[in-house]
């Protein structure tokens, strides 16, 4: 399953910066807009992943893994 995440970018002088939407502390910046959107692709899955391995530790054991669709 694929998702689907928002990048806000805008160019402000000589650089290109990039949100992601849904994701807080998702924020990159560079000096092309192709090098912004790839930015952000490593950084959105690099804080996806981290999210994940945090959840996991919290969880500790005995837990279950539910899908939820919004």
């Amino acid at each position: 399953m694929k998702h689907e995440y928002t990048a806000i970018v805008k160019k402000e002088d000589d650089w290109w910066i990039g949100w992601i939407q849904e994701i807080p502390g998702v924020n990159c910046q560079e000096k092309t807009y192709d090098e912004l959107k790839d930015t952000l692709e490593v950084t959105l899955k690099e804080a996806l992943d981290f999210n994940r391995q945090d959840a996991l530790v919290a969880a500790g054991s005995g837990y279950r893994e539910e899908k939820i669709a919004v």
